[in-house]
């Protein structure tokens, strides 16, 4: 039976894909994006306790070298994720897809399907594909939001399960992508255009960072390529870079102006694109 690190479980979510949905947020990424929203869902806990002192509640203690944490007194402030020095969170625990899926039951008939997220879920496949085959026996769709670094298409197993994928394409050029997220994107262009000519892509997601890469250039291209797919209905939704929640090293990146943001989504339809939004 294969297990996974859940870093949380949001019970009810309108904004991870269609509908009401569960939302499971799996942790550990390949990718480090300096504009992350969610850093502590980068890395695994090692334990070195930096976090403990910061916790009012005592909800965190330290016992034979190992952080324990207690749910019971957990009041959900995050001063463990502001003070620790790894981009992870002691928070999580090792669940099997069995024992996710009844947290999910217990939300049902009020949601029409589960999301899986991260961190960078693709890094559970095992996890991935009991836990979907499980939620798909309920009759719940099935959805991944993913940093595109998988290759699906070697993983028809996974595609069986999946109904969708919402997709990030982070920059187009590979170079910028690099220096974004310390990864090259060629898998994320390669799913791009897989997931379209599959009808599963359900989301394309860009975030707006002005001056950290050519946001207008990308917009363009994934706008291009949809077109091209027949994927005129595919949702592509543009999203404003906003500080709460970044590591403070990158605070001060560049929050989009209304007009600008306004700007790439004409630029977007003007790819006769039918269902994009900004956000």
């Amino acid at each position: 039976m294969s297990t996974a690190i859940v870093n949380k479980v949001i019970p009810f979510s309108s904004v991870d894909g269609p509908g009401n949905r569960t939302a499971i947020f799996l942790q550990g990424c390949n990718f480090n994006c300096k504009y992350c929203h969610n850093p502590e869902t980068i890395a695994a806990c090692i334990h070195c306790g930096a976090c403990v002192p910061f916790c009012k509640p005592q909800a965190l203690k330290m016992e034979n070298g190992k952080v324990t944490y207690d749910i019971t007194k957990c009041v959900l402030c995050d001063e463990c994720f502001h003070h620790c020095p790894h981009g992870s969170s002691p928070r999580t625990r090792e669940m099997t897809a069995p024992q996710v899926m009844e947290l999910v039951r217990r939300n049902m008939p009020f949601i029409r399907g589960i999301t899986v997220s991260g961190g960078e879920c693709t890094r559970w496949p095992d996890f991935l594909r009991e836990l979907l085959t499980l939620a798909r026996a309920e009759g719940l769709s099935t959805l991944l939001d993913s940093n595109g670094s998988y290759d699906f298409s070697a993983d028809p197993r996974l595609m069986a399960v999946t109904d969708g994928v919402m997709l990030d394409v982070k920059a187009w050029s590979a170079q910028e992508h690099m220096a974004m997220t310390g990864q090259d994107n060629h898998m994320v262009l390669q799913n791009l255009r897989y997931l379209a000519g599959q009808r599963k892509l359900t989301e394309v997601r860009t975030v707006v960072v002005p001056g950290l890469y050519d946001c207008r250039g990308t917009v363009e291209q994934v706008s291009r390529l949809l077109s091209e797919t027949h994927s005129t209905d595919t949702r592509y939704k543009i999203i404003r870079f906003r500080p709460m929640g970044v590591r403070e090293t990158y605070k001060h990146l560049t929050e989009p102006t209304d007009a600008f943001l306004q700007e790439l989504r004409k630029l977007a339809e003007s790819f006769a694109l039918e269902n994009v939004i900004t956000v």
